[in-house]
């Protein structure tokens, strides 16, 4: 009672503040946590006309058979590479970026590589896959190089070796001006008298990065990386349908895709496709709970 209150009174005295956090509480709570009770459809043989509660409960079946499919190791193993490639190459790209910005001196320099690398996060994602694939295909811009200079004629986006290689290059290229920006801010953040401090102190440029600037990142780095473990294994799936054909299923389809594919082009094997969603949730959330104990544990920073 006591507690109910404090918070009362704390209501009472700050409702401009409540006022403005209401619609942030409302969307969450009727967009991402109301839709939670649908999970229940993983376990049961759902029915559109029987609804939810009324069909049939069959328990784990929906899991056993996503396990012990042809599709269960084809779409993990290319959802996990595609997204670890990302973080092996997409996740340092933009602390690279934004280090080298703060070495630029010229501010009308900085600003023009800084709004040429946030532009292609602000282009539609359909005008970005139409521009690979009109790149790699036969007689485009890409694929006329790579031929003159002795490659294999033919679409690239048609030769399942090259789909990753193609999907992780064009991700890093649109997303690292725009994913750099929280780390510029970070930077800002530092106090310049260390700086000062380092130059009086004979150090160059390379050695102020090592022991300043790198060190004042690193709590941001630490966040970013844990909450990125944890959506490890979530790809989205508008790119990749936006790319993939059945020629590149085999290193493409991911789960995400799968369960568009499944559950909505193809089967509308809605239970199915649910069951194979809450199992990529459950191994995120494993991912995250593991990257924030580990993180806490060495470097000390976490998410709780």
């Amino acid at each position: 009672m006591q507690a109910m209150r404090h918070l009362m009174r704390d209501i009472s005295k700050n409702r401009a503040i409540y006022l403005m956090v209401l619609p942030v509480v409302l969307y969450f709570f009727i967009f991402k946590y109301l839709p939670m009770y649908g999970a229940v459809i993983a376990f049961k043989d759902y029915s559109v006309a029987k609804g939810i509660w009324a069909s049939e409960w069959v328990g784990l079946e929906h899991f056993r058979n996503f396990f012990g499919s042809y599709y269960f190791g084809r779409v993990l193993r290319n959802t996990f590479l595609i997204s670890f490639y990302n973080l092996i190459f997409g996740f340092p790209a933009p602390i690279l970026l934004a280090l080298l910005l703060n070495e630029i001196r010229a501010k009308w320099f900085k600003s023009l590589v800084q709004t040429v690398s946030y532009l292609p996060h602000f282009i539609s994602l359909v005008v970005i896959c139409g521009l690979i694939i009109d790149f790699t295909n036969r007689g485009g811009v890409i694929q006329s190089i790579l031929e003159f200079f002795g490659g294999e004629s033919g679409s690239l986006l048609n030769n399942p070796v090259n789909f990753r290689t193609i999907f992780v290059t064009s991700s890093v290229w649109q997303e690292v001006g725009w994913a750099s920006i929280i780390y510029l801010a970070a930077l800002s953040g530092i106090n310049p008298d260390l700086y000062e401090a380092a130059r009086v102190d004979g150090a160059g440029r390379f050695r102020q990065i090592w022991s300043i600037t790198l060190p004042g990142l690193v709590p941001t780095i630490m966040i970013l990386l844990i909450l990125r473990i944890g959506g490890l294994m979530d790809v989205g799936f508008e790119k990749v349908i936006l790319l993939y054909n059945p020629n590149t299923y085999e290193t493409g389809d991911v789960i995400s895709s799968f369960v568009y594919r499944m559950g909505l082009a193809q089967g509308n094997d809605y239970s199915y496709t649910t069951a194979v969603g809450l199992f990529q949730s459950a191994i995120n959330f494993v991912l995250l709970i593991s990257a924030n104990s580990i993180s806490r544990r060495f470097s000390g920073n976490r998410l709780w």
